[in-house]
């Protein structure tokens, strides 16, 4: 009788990962865009968008400007999300294998649009934000609102890079396991800290390189991205089950 070669070798299913270097790189991309917007454009969130909301309601208190522009930031981070979802449902339904980078090279084309619009239209930061502080900042909320669908769509096994609060709360739980012995806890913490640490690190740069360079400052994110693009690669780790019986 022939041999049922299958029943005699291990089985194997994908399971994607990710160069260790992307979450904290998005985290850093964020983080840094985030900031840089907030200095550059009265006080706009981008990657943090709906803390804009905090923002809005403070300003019916306390007075304030651009609430315009963060009204409208909210509508073109979604529009981002909705590119993301629509490229990667075009993509998938191709069996493209370069829906990752296609995404990357997306956010990257809105960043570099984002910053050529601060470029040449220098923003009017003396007053109420007119139609060039509201263009540059709906182009950087449409950047981000794509790396955030982004990180959702095709990146859903990373740690989440545009917000550190869940991630914060999710060491300090797991700092207190990990004093009990628990091994996952202690692996989970080594995934989470160089996202928070990216953040960090991006939020530091992103406000000092505005404060030296204006709005060119976007353009080395913009080089970070190309990184990404270069190791979006997922790493595939076969899964052994073991014979069948």
């Amino acid at each position: 009788m022939p041999t049922d070669i299958s029943s005699a070798t291990p089985a194997s299913s994908p399971a994607p990962a990710f160069n260790a270097w992307m979450a904290p790189l998005l985290a850093l991309v964020a983080a840094y865009i985030d900031t840089l917007g907030f200095i550059a454009l009265f006080g706009l969130f981008t990657a943090h968008v709906t803390g804009n909301f905090v923002l809005i309601g403070a300003a019916f208190v306390h007075g304030g400007s651009g609430m315009t522009l963060k009204f409208l930031a909210f509508p073109a981070f979604i529009a981002g999300v909705l590119v993301a979802k629509w490229t990667h449902g075009f993509l998938s339904a191709r069996s493209s294998t370069r829906v990752l980078k296609t995404l990357l090279a997306l956010e990257a084309l809105f960043l570099l649009a984002f910053a050529m619009t601060g470029i040449l239209l220098r923003p009017d930061l003396d007053a109420n934000p007119g139609y060039t502080a509201i263009a540059t900042g709906m182009l950087g909320a449409l950047a981000m609102g794509l790396q955030n669908g982004t990180s959702r769509l095709s990146l859903s096994s990373l740690v989440p890079t545009t917000v550190m609060t869940g991630n914060v709360t999710q060491i300090v739980i797991d700092l207190v396991d990990a004093a009990s012995g628990n091994i996952i806890a202690r692996e989970r913490i080594r995934r989470f800290i160089p996202a928070v640490a990216g953040f960090v690190v991006g939020a530091v740069g992103g406000a000092l390189a505005y404060v030296g360079l204006g709005f060119i400052a976007v353009l080395p994110v913009i080089a970070v991205l190309l990184v990404l693009i270069y190791i979006a690669d997922p790493i595939i780790k076969p899964i052994i089950t073991g014979p069948r019986q």
